[in-house]
């Protein structure tokens, strides 16, 4: 029973966050969508016709941890409670041997995916532990485990936030509270997989599948997954 409950949605305003927002909308949550432009925001929400009662705005750089606590705060204000994470901030960097990298893309990597989830989970997931239900996803990579060459900061990063949920799945197990990653290659926004087949994009993944995934992990059926690395790009 999805009707009444809240989503926390960060980066919603990405290409994946829109159809996520656009789609736990249409299961009955209610929103708080977390970005770095507020007028990005209201436009996107616009677009997706969103109910203005049930959705709410908080603007924040996530890697500030006093910035992403202030973001939940404005969510828990206005809706009373956080039931699901929903953390989608994230980018690339990739391409250099790794002896040549810059220390700084390792760093901004970092910051991007390991420090962003690590105090959007810190500021959230007590409140639902104290609750007795929750839910966490994120989107991970096969290349946390298994890093290509010239996989850089990105691969570097991504391990360190699946072992940042991973070890936070294990903590929470029990309490009612799920955490879970789906892991893709790449995020088929144009949906080129299908308009202009190739052998390099036959593993991408569109963000409605993605969405798809979130949508039963977030639901009741779902709460004996925790901990899982669901991989959404192998194709039968």
């Amino acid at each position: 029973m999805s009707a009444g409950r809240v989503a926390l949605i960060s980066g919603a305003t990405g290409a994946l966050g829109r159809v996520v927002a656009a789609r736990f909308a249409e299961d009955g949550w209610r929103l708080g969508l977390v970005g770095t432009d507020a007028a990005r925001l209201r436009s996107m929400a616009g677009d997706l016709r969103l109910d203005d009662a049930r959705w709410a705005p908080a603007t924040a750089d996530l890697a500030d941890r006093d910035a992403a606590r202030a973001a939940v705060d404005v969510i828990e204000r206005r809706f009373g409670a956080i039931d699901a994470v929903i953390h989608l901030v994230g980018g690339w960097a990739g391409g250099t041997p790794i002896s040549a990298v810059d220390p700084d893309e390792i760093a901004d990597m970092h910051d991007q995916h390991v420090r962003t989830t690590h105090h959007v989970v810190a500021a959230a997931v007590p409140g639902m532990v104290t609750r007795g239900w929750g839910r966490v996803m994120a989107v991970g990579t096969p290349f946390a485990t298994e890093p290509g060459a010239t996989s850089g900061g990105y691969a570097i990063a991504k391990a360190g936030q699946e072992v940042l949920l991973r070890m936070l799945a294990k903590e929470v197990a029990g309490s009612g509270v799920t955490v879970n990653l789906v892991l893709v290659k790449s995020i088929d926004a144009k949906h080129e997989r299908e308009d202009a087949p190739s052998a390099k994009n036959a593993g991408w993944t569109t963000p409605e599948e993605i969405a798809a995934t979130f949508r039963y992990l977030a639901s009741d059926e779902a709460a004996a997954i925790n901990g899982a690395r669901i991989p959404l790009f192998r194709r039968g």
